[in-house]
C-alpha cells in the first residue's frame, strides 16, 4: 500500500463531491484499499433512511454488489449549519463506521483500523470542512485540508485494471412432491455447497489478458485453489512493482497481463483500462495417491420427489493494483465479489422459487461524472419501459447524482465485453453494425448568408434503398427513414430495441389494428402517421405531426424545425406525395427568410460509401427553390412531418 502523512489532507479525484444541496442527507465517501487512506474517488448518496437515521443494512445489500470489490465506503458527508462542523463531523464518522462493519462483515472479525473520513457541507453554500477519526472513537478526529486532483482518471488508472469473470451454471434443487416448502430449505444447502466449490482445493483458476489483438500477450497462468486464502483483507498486502515477474503463478502481479500500460501514450479511462480475464475450473478427475476402483453412489429418494433447476448467470468486475499478486487479486476480490452476487441473485429467486423465477443479469456501467464502473442486476422479466424497471433506474439515478432526462443505466449503456477489446456502446462506432454513421458530418455549408444551423444531436445510421439485399426501390423510403430514426434512439440508448425489418414494421403496424393481415409482405407506401404509431408501439416513443399544405410553405415552418433540434434533437421524417425524407437539419436567417434544409435521402440505391453519397447530393443542404429557380419540395403536394420527441425518462 501507498504510505502517506494520514493527518495532513483529503485528497478529493471525483468532479461532483456535493451531489445537491437540496437533498441533504448523507452522502458515503468512496476510496480505495490501494490507495492512500484520505483519497475520495466518489460519492453516493444514501437513499434508504429509518426515521432519520440511514438504514444502514438496506445500503450495505446494495453497495455491496453496487461497487466494485476494490472499492469501499472510507467516509460520509453531511450537511450542516456553519458553526456545527465538529459535531456534524463525529455524525458523519459515527454513520460511515456503522455502514463500514456491515459491508466489512467476515470471519467475525472487528471492524478494521482504517481511519474514517468525516464531511461537512455547510448549507448556505460555504466549502466543505473534512475532518479525520484518529481512531476508532468518534470524539477524537481533526480537521485536515483538501486537494482537488486535477487528473483524476490517470491518477485511477494508471495505479490500477480490471479483472472480470464470467460464471454461468444450472443449480438443480430436489424437494419431496408433498412438502414444497422444503424447496426452500433444499435451495439454502444448494448454494452453500456452490460457495465451498470456490474453495475446493480441485478448484482452479485461468487468468489471461482479456485482450487477443496484441502479439505479446502474455500466456495464460493456472492458480490452483489449494494455494488461495480467500481472506478479503487487503490492510498487509505487499504491491511488488511494475517489473516484478515470479515463476510461481500466484506470485506474479497483475501487472504481468496489464497491456495497454506497455504501449505509446497511455490514455486513462474505463474504456482503455487494462483487462484480466479470470474464469474457474474444477479439476473433477484429479489423479489419487493411491490405485482405487471408480465407485457409484446411489442415494433413492424417501418419497416422490421433484427437480428444480435454477439458472445463474454470475458477471464480477474488480478494481485492483497493478502491483497486486494474482494469488490475492482472485482471493481478496474476485470470489468474495462472486460470492456477494451469487448471495444477491439467491436472496432474489428464493420468494417466487417454485413460481416463475426471475431472469436476472449483472451489468456493468460507467456512467459519466464516475470514474469507476458500477455493477447492477437487472432483473430482465421487466421490460425497460416497464414501472418497475423505471424506478429501479430511478434510483440508481437518484443514488449516482445523474440527470432524470436521458437514459444512462439502461442495458443498451452497458460496457461490452463481447469483443476482443472492451468497448462502451457509447462509442460511435456500434457493435455489429456496418452502416455509416453520421453521414452529413463535414459536407459543406448550407450557402444560407448570416444564417443560424441547428442540426440533429448525437448518431444516427444511413438506411436507404436495396440494402441488406433487399429491394424495396419505389415504395420502401419511409421503412428506411424509420430505420434511420429508430437507429438514433438506440445509439443514444434511449432502447435495445433492434432496428425493424420492413415486415416486423408492417407486423407492428398489423397488430395495433391499423393495418389488415394482407398488409404483412407486401409492398404498400406508409407514412408519418405509420411511424407514429410504430415508434409509439416498439419504442414507446411519442410524435408531433406537423401539416403543410403546400411544399411551397415549408420554409415557413422553419423557426419551428430549429427549435425541434435544438431541443429534441431527433431526425425528422418528411413525406410527401411518394416519396419520403429525413430531416437532419436547418440552416434559417430569420431577418431575410433564407433558408435551406439538411436532407439525408433514403432513394439512394449504391454502395456505403461516403465520399460518393455526398458528391451526389444524396446527404446535402437543399434550398426550397435552388438557384435555377427549381423548387426542391413539390408545390402541387401537401407534406406530413413526422417529429419524434426525446424521452424524458431514465
Amino acid at each position: 500500500m501507498e504510505n502517506v502523512n494520514e493527518s495532513t489532507s483529503v485528497r478529493v479525484l471525483c468532479p461532483k463531491l456535493f451531489l445537491d444541496k437540496n437533498e441533504p442527507g448523507v452522502q458515503w465517501l468512496i476510496g480505495s484499499p490501494f490507495f492512500p487512506p484520505h483519497t475520495v474517488v466518489s460519492t453516493v448518496r444514501c437513499i434508504h433512511t429509518d426515521s432519520s437515521s440511514p438504514d444502514y443494512r438496506r445500503e450495505s445489500e446494495e453497495l455491496r454488489t453496487l461497487l466494485l470489490k476494490g472499492f469501499e465506503v472510507i467516509g460520509a458527508l453531511v450537511v450542516a449549519n456553519s458553526g456545527d462542523g465538529m459535531s456534524a463531523a463525529g455524525e458523519a464518522i459515527a454513520a460511515a463506521r456503522s455502514l463500514r462493519k456491515l459491508l466489512r462483515r467476515e470471519n467475525g472479525k472487528k471492524l478494521d483500523s482504517r481511519q474514517v473520513i468525516g464531511g461537512v457541507a455547510d448549507c448556505s453554500g460555504g466549502d466543505i470542512q473534512f475532518f479525520v477519526s484518529k481512531s476508532e472513537s468518534l470524539t477524537s478526529f481533526e480537521a485536515v485540508n483538501v486537494l482537488y486532483d486535477g487528473h483524476p482518471e490517470k491518477y485511477i488508472w494508471e495505479r490500477g485494471c480490471l479483472l472480470r469473470c464470467e460464471l454461468p451454471f444450472k443449480l438443480p434443487i430436489y424437494y419431496p412432491v408433498n412438502k414444497p416448502k422444503d424447496s426452500e430449505k433444499m435451495f439454502r444447502h444448494a448454494t452453500k455447497a456452490v460457495i465451498a466449490k470456490f474453495k475446493d482445493p480441485k478448484a482452479a483458476y485461468l487468468v489471461e489478458a482479456l485482450s487477443k489483438t496484441s502479439a505479446e500477450v502474455p500466456q495464460p497462468v493456472i492458480l490452483r485453489g489449494v494455494d488461495l486464502d480467500f481472506d478479503t483483507d487487503l490492510s498487509n498486502v505487499k504491491l511488488a512493482g511494475e517489473s516484478a515477474q515470479d515463476s510461481e503463478a500466484g506470485l506474479l502481479s497483475c501487472s504481468h497481463f496489464c497491456l495497454e500500460s506497455k504501449k505509446g501514450a497511455p490514455v486513462y479511462s474505463v474504456e482503455h483500462a487494462d483487462r484480466i480475464q479470470v474464469s474457474i475450473l474444477l479439476n473433477s478427475s484429479d489423479k489419487s495417491e493411491k490405485s482405487t476402483a471408480p465407485v457409484a453412489e446411489y442415494f433413492p429418494a424417501l418419497e416422490e420427489a421433484k427437480v428444480l433447476v435454477v439458472n445463474f448467470k454470475l458477471e464480477v468486475l474488480c478494481y485492483s493494483a497493478k502491483g497486486l499478486p494474482l494469488k490475492h487479486a482472485v482471493s481478496k476480490l474476485l470470489i468474495p465479489g462472486l460470492i456477494d452476487q451469487f448471495n444477491l441473485v439467491g436472496n432474489t429467486v428464493l420468494p417466487n422459487l417454485l413460481a416463475q423465477h426471475p431472469q436476472l443479469h449483472p451489468y456493468h456501467f460507467s456512467p459519466p461524472g464516475v470514474l469507476h464502473p458500477i455493477t447492477v442486476v437487472y432483473e430482465l422479466n421487466y421490460g425497460e419501459t416497464e414501472m418497475k424497471q423505471v424506478e429501479v433506474r430511478k434510483s440508481l439515478h437518484l443514488r449516482l447524482g445523474l440527470p432524470f432526462d436521458r437514459p444512462l443505466l439502461r442495458i443498451a449503456n452497458a460496457l461490452d465485453f463481447s469483443t476482443s477489446r472492451d468497448v462502451v456502446r457509447s462509442d460511435a462506432k456500434w457493435k455489429g453494425s456496418s452502416l455509416l454513421k453520421d453521414v452529413h458530418v463535414g459536407i459543406p455549408s448550407s450557402g444560407v448568408s448570416g444564417g443560424s444551423v441547428s442540426l440533429v444531436q448525437g448518431s444516427y445510421e444511413y438506411y436507404h434503398y436495396l440494402q441488406d439485399a433487399f429491394n424495396d426501390s419505389g415504395w420502401g423510403c419511409a421503412y428506411r427513414s424509420l430505420q434511420t430514426i429508430i437507429s438514433w434512439f438506440r445509439l443514444q440508448h434511449y432502447t435495445s430495441v433492434e432496428v425493424p425489418s420492413h415486415r416486423e414494421i408492417q407486423q407492428a403496424l398489423v397488430e395495433i389494428g391499423d393495418k389488415d393481415p394482407s398488409f404483412i409482405g407486401s409492398h404498400e407506401w406508409i407514412g408519418a402517421i405509420e411511424l407514429s404509431f410504430v415508434l409509439d408501439k416498439l419504442l414507446g416513443v411519442s410524435c408531433k405531426v406537423m401539416n403543410v399544405r403546400s411544399g411551397a410553405e415549408l420554409p415557413e415552418k422553419c423557426r419551428e424545425l430549429a427549435l425541434h433540434f435544438e431541443t429534441q434533437g431527433t431526425p425528422i421524417m418528411i413525406g410527401g406525395g411518394v416519396l419520403a425524407y429525413t430531416l437532419l437539419g436547418v440552416d434559417y436567417n430569420e431577418a431575410s427568410g433564407d433558408c435551406a434544409f439538411l436532407i439525408l435521402d433514403p432513394h439512394y440505391t449504391g454502395s456505403d460509401e461516403h465520399k460518393k453519397i455526398v458528391n451526389g447530393g444524396w446527404c446535402g443542404w437543399k434550398k426550397a427553390v435552388d438557384s435555377k429557380g427549381k423548387s426542391f419540395f413539390l408545390h402541387d403536394k401537401f407534406y406530413n412531418l413526422l417529429l419524434p420527441q426525446r424521452p424524458n425518462m431514465v
